[in-house]
C-alpha cells in the first residue's frame, strides 16, 4: 500500500525540518520533535540520507548502559543558501550551509545607476564570488531589497522610484543568472519579520528604516501586511509639517543631509549631525526631523492602529535624541500613542529587558524541500516599539 503521496511528502519535510533546528540530534529526539512513528521517522531519514541531505555521525562516549546513539546531521555538502542585503549604499552578501553556519560574507558598494538587468548581473557576479568555497549547490538566494535605490544621478535629486525590484521580472532575472530559486522582500519587511519571528505576541505593528532613504513595513495580526498597488507603504511622499517638506525629505539620510545644508550646516555626511553638532543651524534640523517623527506616527496611528512603532536604520542616533518630546507632542495629540522604546543598535536592547541578537545569518529551509523559503532573520530592534537601532543601508 502506497499511502497518499502529499503525507509522505509532508512527514519528509517535517523530518528534514527538524534535523536543520537541532542538528546534530538523536532519533529519540527526532521522534519528540515531529511526532511522528519511529517507522516513518527511520524510513525517512533513509530517504534523506540517500538523497545526501542528513548523516549520520556516532559518538562514542555516551552516558548510560546500551550501544552508542547515533547523532543525525546535516552535511555541508548537501548545499548552500546565499542572503543579499542589498542597500541603497551598501550591500551584503552572505552565505551559509544549511544549517546556518556561515561559510563566508562580502560587504561592497552598491552598484549606482544599474538597471534591473545590470543590477542582476551584478548580484550574480557577487554571489558567484562569495559562495567559491562552499559546498554542495546553492539551494537558494534570499535578497532584502530597499523600495528604491539611487538613480546614478551625480546631483542631490530624489532616489526614483524602484519598486519593479520587487517584482517578478527582477526575481527571473536573477533566477536565470544564479540557476536557483530567488526570494524577494523589502528590507523593510524583512526587518519586520525578523521582530514578529522573536516576539508571537505582536498583532499590529509599524517599522520604519530611516537610511538613504525611507521605507516602511507593517504587521496586522502578525501577518505583513502586503498593499494592491507599489503605493502601498509608500509614506515618504506625504507632506512632513514641515514647510513643502516630504516626510522622505526628512526622514531619509540623503533628505536630511540636503535639509540640513539648506538650513546653513556645512556638513558632508548625515552622521555629523550628531557626531560634531553645530548649535544654531541644528537645533532648527532637529526640530524639523522631530516634526517629521511625530507626523509619521500619527499617520500610522490613526490609519493602522499598531500597538508599536520601530525605527531601525542610519539615523537611529538622532531618533533616540528626539524620542522624549516626540512623545511628550504625540501624547497631546492622540487618545492613545503607540509604545516605546529605544536602543542605539541592533545588539542593543534597553527596553523591556537586553535579549540575544537575533541573526538574519541564521537561514534555513522552512520545509523538507531544501528549495523553499528560508526563515530570515534580520538584524532588528527591541521588539516593543517606537524604537531606534541602527543599521547598516
Amino acid at each position: 500500500m502506497n499511502g497518499n503521496p502529499a503525507a509522505r511528502g509532508y512527514n519528509k519535510a517535517t523530518v528534514l525540518d527538524a534535523v536543520l533546528s537541532e542538528a546534530p540530534l538523536t532519533r529519540t529526539r527526532l521522534i519528540q520533535l515531529t511526532r511522528l512513528s519511529q517507522a516513518t521517522v527511520s524510513r525517512k531519514v533513509e530517504e534523506l540520507r540517500l538523497e545526501g541531505l542528513v548523516v549520520e555521525r556516532g559518538f562514542d562516549e555516551v552516558a548510560g548502559r546500551g550501544r552508542p546513539s547515533t547523532y543525525l546531521d546535516v552535511p555541508r555538502t548537501a548545499g548552500h543558501i546565499v542572503g543579499i542585503s542589498l542597500g541603497a549604499q551598501t550591500t551584503c552578501v552572505l552565505a551559509m550551509d544549511l544549517r546556518g553556519r556561515e561559510i563566508t560574507q562580502a560587504i561592497v558598494p552598491t552598484i549606482e545607476g544599474g538597471d534591473m538587468e545590470t543590477t542582476a548581473e551584478w548580484l550574480a557576479d557577487l554571489v558567484a564570488e562569495t559562495t567559491e568555497p562552499a559546498q554542495g549547490p546553492l539551494r537558494q538566494v534570499v535578497a532584502a531589497m530597499p523600495s528604491r535605490l539611487r538613480n546614478g544621478s551625480t546631483g542631490p535629486g530624489r532616489p526614483e522610484s524602484r519598486k519593479v525590484f520587487l517584482g517578478q521580472p527582477f526575481q527571473n532575472a536573477l533566477e536565470d543568472r544564479v540557476k536557483a530559486p530567488v526570494l524577494l522582500d523589502s528590507d523593510a519587511n524583512a526587518s519586520l519579520r525578523g521582530i514578529l519571528k522573536d516576539d508571537a505576541h505582536i498583532g499590529n505593528a509599524a517599522l520604519f528604516i530611516l537610511s538613504s532613504v525611507l521605507n516602511f513595513a507593517s504587521c496586522i495580526q502578525h501577518e505583513i501586511a502586503n498593499g494592491r498597488t507599489p503605493a502601498f507603504g509608500e509614506l515618504g511622499v506625504l507632506f512632513s509639517g514641515v514647510g513643502n517638506e516630504t516626510l522622505d525629505g526628512l526622514l531619509s539620510g540623503q533628505g536630511l543631509l540636503r535639509f540640513a545644508q539648506s538650513q546653513g550646516l556645512a556638513l558632508e555626511r548625515i552622521d555629523a549631525l550628531w557626531s560634531e553638532p553645530q548649535a544654531a543651524p541644528r537645533a532648527e534640523v532637529v526640530e524639523a526631523f522631530t516634526t517629521a517623527i511625530v507626523t509619521a506616527v500619527s499617520a500610522v496611528a490613526v490609519t493602522l492602529d499598531p500597538e508599536s512603532v520601530y525605527f531601525v536604520g542610519r539615523l537611529s542616533p538622532l531618533v533616540e535624541e528626539v524620542l522624549p518630546e516626540a512623545r511628550r507632542r504625540l501624547s497631546l495629540s492622540l487618545p492613545s500613542a503607540p509604545r516605546s522604546g529605544s536602543c542605539r543598535r541592533s545588539s542593543d536592547y534597553l527596553w523591556p529587558e537586553e535579549r540575544p541578537t537575533p541573526d538574519w545569518r541564521r537561514l534555513k529551509p522552512s520545509s523538507g524541500n531544501p528549495s523553499s523559503s528560508p526563515k530570515t532573520r534580520t538584524s532588528v530592534c527591541s521588539p516593543v516599539g517606537f524604537s531606534s537601532a541602527s543599521s547598516d543601508d
